[in-house]
């Protein structure tokens, strides 16, 4: 096929062997994941909410890759695509949510689901475009499970150091006392000025890492150095930047304008967002300037839990306390249908990984059958009043 901003390849994956598809199982439930930001191979392994739980569903499932992600790229090639302002102006999530109510219609109409309830998840920003998605296109999905989805961080909704508050929480005193520390130490060791700030980067990154996906590092780095030695690859890590990061800092130059920042309560150095230096980088990087009020414009006003309790249903938000991006979540009930489910002890889009019988907690299985029981009651009143209209 021919690639243009017209017709481009798109990745996505169907399955129907447990339920769903032309010929059985007429309007079988479809439970879509919304890819996010990065390739959606590299979800298909991990993100196991559908997978799961697709034979208690009876459930056709389908992935569908973001554009501009992946395999989902137009213009021809990621060169072209990428390459000015010009031809990342389709890259938004506006696009995106309009993308997958295309797609998904054309399954309905392809699959004999032409009355099929949707459902659609999403972590983290996907968790965003399954909660937006629900509120512009409440026709095509009958409601939608966002997993970390921080929809509460623009505008100021959110104070700015929520995310960096969370990281310092999770530290232990000793830790904390020692980062605080550190920033003064690393300043001092440096050969010229502001040439720590690459190191101070890594390591706020490798904190924050640590308390979103609770995975904090452990003795096996430095038992690999001690082992092989101060190899250049530990020394100087590759630079080359990924594609998740280079478009996303496109969509946070034009869209997603998210204002965290550090101040004094926490054990990071004082950093608070600054819009006119923001505004001033993205100028210089793309020639656009940032539209720090565009998504409560197009997604919902200020007061986006007023939105949410006034225009919206079926929803779940679910958020694990230890993720930093919880502070800019949905952590109580809006409504009886738009309902909240957080976890002291979870992290990050925790729900919707692929479950493991031996080592889950008995707090994560309970959240996770909490949320297909909520589900199942969606499906069920939809069948009830499909047939009382039929």
């Amino acid at each position: 096929m021919h690639s243009s901003i017209a017709s481009f390849p798109w990745l996505l994956y169907i399955f129907t062997c447990w339920g769903g598809g032309a010929g059985a199982d007429a309007n079988a439930p479809i439970i879509a994941y919304l890819g996010a930001e990065e390739p959606l191979d590299g979800d298909i392994s991990v993100i196991g909410f559908l997978t799961d739980n697709a034979a208690r569903f009876n459930a056709l499932l389908v992935y569908i890759e973001h554009r501009y992600c992946g395999k989902s790229i137009p213009f021809g090639s990621r060169e072209e695509a990428l390459k000015n302002a010009s031809t990342l102006g389709y890259f938004n999530s506006a696009q995106a949510v309009t993308d997958y109510a295309e797609i998904l219609l054309y399954i309905k109409e392809n699959f004999n689901a032409r009355h099929s309830p949707v459902i659609v998840i999403g972590g983290s920003y996907g968790g965003m475009l399954a909660t937006w998605f629900r509120l512009k296109y409440p026709h095509v999905a009958l409601g939608a499970l966002a997993s970390s989805a921080p929809i509460l961080y623009f505008d100021d909704i959110t104070p700015q150091n929520g995310y960096y508050s969370i990281v310092t929480r999770e530290a232990s005193e000793t830790c904390y006392e020692t980062i605080m520390k550190s920033w003064a130490e690393i300043e001092k060791v440096a050969s010229k000025p502001d040439d720590s700030y690459e190191l101070e980067d890594f390591l706020e990154s490798m904190y924050a890492n640590a308390a979103q996906y609770n995975q904090p590092p452990n003795k096996i780095f430095a038992g690999v150095v001690a082992h092989e030695g101060n190899m250049s690859c530990y020394v100087n890590p590759p630079t080359i930047e990924t594609e998740t990061t280079v478009g996303w800092r496109w969509q946070t130059c034009s869209e997603m304008v998210i204002p965290i920042g550090t101040d004094n309560t926490t054990m990071f150095q004082p950093a608070p967002f600054n819009l006119s230096s923001f505004i001033d980088g993205c100028e210089s990087l793309y020639g656009v300037s940032p539209r720090p009020h565009w998504v409560t414009t197009y997604y919902g006003g200020y007061d986006i839990k007023l939105i949410l309790q006034r225009f919206a249903s079926n929803i779940i938000f679910s958020n694990g306390l230890r993720d930093p991006y919880s502070s800019g979540g949905v952590l109580e009930n809006i409504s009886d249908s738009v309902v909240a489910i957080p976890t002291i002890n979870g992290s990050h889009c925790l729900d919707i990984l692929r479950a493991n019988q031996s080592s889950d907690p008995d707090w994560l299985v309970t959240q996770r059958e909490t949320e297909i029981e909520i589900i199942e009651g969606w499906i069920s009143k939809y069948y009830a009043d499909l047939k009382a209209i039929k």
